[in-house]
């Protein structure tokens, strides 16, 4: 079946947005901290360890402050999620419960949809096709539901898990997909079908297993894990999608948008192996548990983890050869300074079997008690390996001091020497003389082969004094343009009094919008922008208040234009806010939202300065012409152009000094 394209009109545009609560799409995937009025949290499109990440309700906008992205709630899941506007503002919807009625469009225009956005429905086809086999077909019940419920799922999680059946038949799900008018192609793209390359035949991946979809941070269905039931020992017990333009294994992990709340209220994660060792956890009520779907953790994976926590507990079932093999992973974590602890599962257990033979209350005792960190247990474990032997001895202290040398908090690595050197029985000293050559080590591999770089002749680090000039002038015209468009997003409809000068010559009172004074002002001296998207903000504004109307924030978050509203955001969003202690103590701060005075200054300010900086530009400009001129006529011309601009400039310069707010 093609996906159909439509299009979305304002009004439904603006209900989803006003819907959508910042703080709660954003919630879903970042830990957040309430401060004042916002929330603040570790940025997700950056590595950072102090949180620098703005997300505003009352402004309905999210801003970094440490690499500058920001938006509104369509904008951070069309980054986060890669979704295209339509994908998110539908993802807001179906949240939000907001009907979209959807326009279909021409066959050309439904041909060219996003193939990604085709693969996703293949698989929600997919997903909603082996749910149905599950419960309403007799081998479904007889076969799939069985296996489950002898595991002890009830049919509640069933559901939650979306578990599903694809029965024995050759290709009765390619059947029944290309019956319902979804492509071939994306029927093998996404490799629920198999296509033989002689025959070209088609056949379901799947057929004859039950079956766990497997989904996005924000829900979508990417791929599939399958388990045979037959105890034939030619096929693979688990067959998973493999990779396609939707699912890439090492960036998911299974379970991820059924924890992550969880995660986030307990600041913690924890890691197991698999699809049932995960929903039997889920079941027994410990929902902060995610599954690495058997593959080591990658570092799309940590980073995944690390949106809504830095503590990470990895359950163990105590097979040495499956806990040896999974430790080389675990420096990745470490060095993304995260806490990484490690319980060990009693008599070999996994924690599918530990989950279904014990109560909630003894799981969570057990947790907490074993718990241990991830550098101890791994001491412990290489040290009974070890024994005696002190080839085996050395090579272990080399393993551990390797693990703690990745930890970027060195009073982490200070606390972590201290307890091994307490295992082993060795010298700290001893032990930092090793951590040392290590560092040594990895900084000559890094740096091999490469000669220590000469700094670079002054002449070669300074700019020169036009090169100097240009830059401080590029500057201060972002500035300038920035503080104006700022003033528009912001204040465009509030009312300012702003002096003019009548016909009579006598100073008065102008009260009119924001929006109007600095469109008026600019347009009057046909002041344009440097930056290509501020002059489009701009002309937005001036071609609204034409029509007699004055575009707001959220009237400009409607734009389907992903660089716009990443500036509204942007021009929004604010650092810092008023403590509202002091106000409780009588303490007042004047502001632009609450002292009228302010914003009059700041508006005049805005618009005399950019008049002003482009009055020195013509000056510079008429300095080079009168300096180039040989004809006395045109240069008399001139110097009485140069006259008038410099009395501009002047008049310019005492109103900006007179300024008071």
């Amino acid at each position: 079946m093609s996906s159909m394209a439509f299009r979305i009109p304002d009004d439904t545009k603006r209900a989803i947005i006003e819907a959508a609560r910042i703080d709660e799409v954003v919630g879903e995937f970042v830990s957040l901290k309430k401060r004042g009025a916002n929330y603040l949290g570790l940025c997700p499109f950056h590595q950072e360890k102090t949180p620098s990440f703005i997300v505003s309700p009352a402004k309905g906008i999210f801003k970094c402050f440490g690499c500058g992205k920001g938006g509104d709630s369509v904008s951070f899941l069309m980054e986060h999620e890669h979704f295209d506007y339509v994908e998110a503002l539908r993802y807001l919807a179906q949240k939000y419960s907001i009907e979209i009625k959807e326009q279909e469009l021409t066959p050309e225009q439904a041909k060219a949809e996003n193939e990604r956005e085709s693969l996703y429905h293949v698989t929600q086809y997919a997903s909603e096709y082996f749910v149905k086999n599950l419960w309403d077909t007799e081998d479904g019940r007889n076969i799939g539901l069985s296996y489950f419920r002898e595991r002890r799922f009830t049919d509640a999680i069933i559901k939650q898990f979306q578990l599903g059946y694809c029965t024995e038949s050759w290709d009765a799900f390619t059947q029944s997909a290309l019956k319902a008018g979804y492509d071939k192609k994306f029927l093998v793209q996404s490799g629920l079908t198999i296509e033989k390359e002689d025959t070209g035949k088609l056949y379901d991946r799947f057929r004859g297993r039950v079956i766990f979809p497997i989904h996005s941070l924000s829900g979508r269905v990417l791929g599939f894990g399958g388990r045979i039931l037959s105890s034939d020992k030619t096929k693979a017990k688990y067959v998973n999608s493999p990779e396609s333009e939707i699912y890439h294994k090492s960036n998911v992990l299974y379970a991820i948008p059924f924890a992550k709340r969880e995660i986030v209220a307990q600041d913690m994660a924890y890691m197991v192996e698999g699809y049932a060792d995960v929903i039997s956890m889920h079941q027994a009520g410990i929902t902060n548990v995610v599954a690495s779907s058997g593959t080591s953790l990658t570092e799309d994976q940590i980073k995944l983890i690390s949106h809504f926590t830095k503590n990470l507990t990895l359950l163990y079932d105590g097979d040495p050869a499956g806990i040896k093999a999974s430790l080389r992973g675990i420096d990745m974590v470490l060095a993304k300074d995260m806490n990484v602890r490690v319980v060990l599962l009693p008599d070999g257990q996994d924690p599918d079997d530990f989950a279904r033979a014990h109560p909630t209350e003894e799981i969570l005792a057990y947790l907490k008690t074993n718990a241990v960190d991830f550098i101890t247990f791994k001491t412990r474990l290489l040290l009974a390996d070890a024994g005696s032997d002190p080839i085996k001895r050395a090579e272990l202290i080399d393993n551990i001091l390797t693990s703690i040398s990745v930890i970027p908090d060195e009073i982490k690595r200070a606390v972590y020497v201290q307890e091994c050197s307490r295992l082993l029985g060795i010298a700290e000293a001893d032990l930092y003389q090793k951590l040392n050559r290590i560092f040594r080590n990895d900084f000559q591999k890094q740096h091999k082969g490469e000669a220590a770089p000469l700094p670079e002749p002054p002449a070669q680090q300074l700019q020169s004094e036009e090169e100097l000039r240009e830059s401080e002038a590029q500057a201060w015209q972002e500035t300038l343009e920035r503080e104006l468009m700022r003033l528009l997003v912001n204040h465009g409809k509030t009312v300012t009094r702003q002096p003019y000068t009548n016909q009579d010559n006598v100073e008065e009172q102008q009260v009119l919008p924001v929006c109007a004074y600095i469109v008026t002002e600019l347009q009057q001296d046909e002041l344009t922008f440097a930056d290509p998207l501020k002059n489009r903000l701009f002309s937005i504004f001036a071609s609204s208040y034409d029509k007699g109307e004055i575009p707001s924030a959220e009237d400009l978050l409607l734009s389907e234009e992903p660089d716009l509203r990443a500036m509204v955001a942007d021009l929004s969003a604010s650092r810092y806010e008023i403590s509202k202690v002091w106000e409780a103590k009588n303490i007042y701060v004047h502001t632009e939202q609450n002292h009228g005075p302010v914003l009059d200054a700041a508006v005049m300010q805005a618009v005399q300065n950019f008049r002003l900086k482009h009055v020195k530009e013509l000056i510079e400009k008429i300095n080079v012409r009168i300096k180039e001129t040989q004809d006395e006529a045109a240069l008399m011309e001139l110097l009485k152009t140069k006259k008038n601009l410099d009395r501009i400039k002047s008049l310019l310069s005492g109103m900006l000094r007179r300024v008071v707010c």
